[in-house]
């Protein structure tokens, strides 16, 4: 399988504290009822690899310090090379993934990403800054532990 993409989008809110490129990635499996990007789920977009991802920093380097995988269950082998591969040629950045299932594949080696996101998106339950939400986002730490800090999204 092949990752694709079909947007970007320079972000402010997925991860906290970063200037975050978001890479929105096409043949979601997941489907959630509610899901706010149907169009996601087609099979479309541009090739999404190494070439790419020099093209995004070559554009935008100077302007984020973090590249986040918006998607990609599809294929989340394809994801983890991508995050190994920035984390080698482009460690400036910090390597993000949202993700829809409900936990990360065996397939996957978490510590390759510094920020992972778990969850379906349950209406329900809401997004990730409603207290509700069954969604999660984790934080390596420096011991390789990884932190929910999910509740840095939440209005105090």
């Amino acid at each position: 399988m092949m990752l694709k993409y079909v947007n970007t989008g320079i972000v402010f809110q997925e991860i906290p504290d970063e200037v975050t490129l978001a890479i929105n990635i096409s043949n979601c499996p997941c489907h959630c009822p509610g899901c706010h990007s149907h169009y996601l789920w087609e099979d479309i977009g541009l090739p999404l690899n190494t070439d790419a991802i020099d093209a995004f920093i070559s554009e935008y380097g100077r302007n984020i310090t973090c590249i986040a995988f918006m998607g990609g269950d599809g294929d989340p082998r394809g994801v983890d090379m991508l995050a190994q591969y920035i984390h080698e040629e482009h460690p400036q950045y910090k390597v993000a993934w949202y993700s829809g299932r409900v936990r990360i594949t065996s397939a996957v080696n978490k510590t390759d990403f510094d920020y992972i996101k778990v969850g379906p998106y349950l209406k329900h339950l809401g997004p990730l800054k409603q207290p509700t939400t069954n969604q999660r986002l984790y934080r390596q730490t420096d011991t390789g532990e990884f932190e929910d800090i999910t509740s840095r999204f939440w209005r105090k």
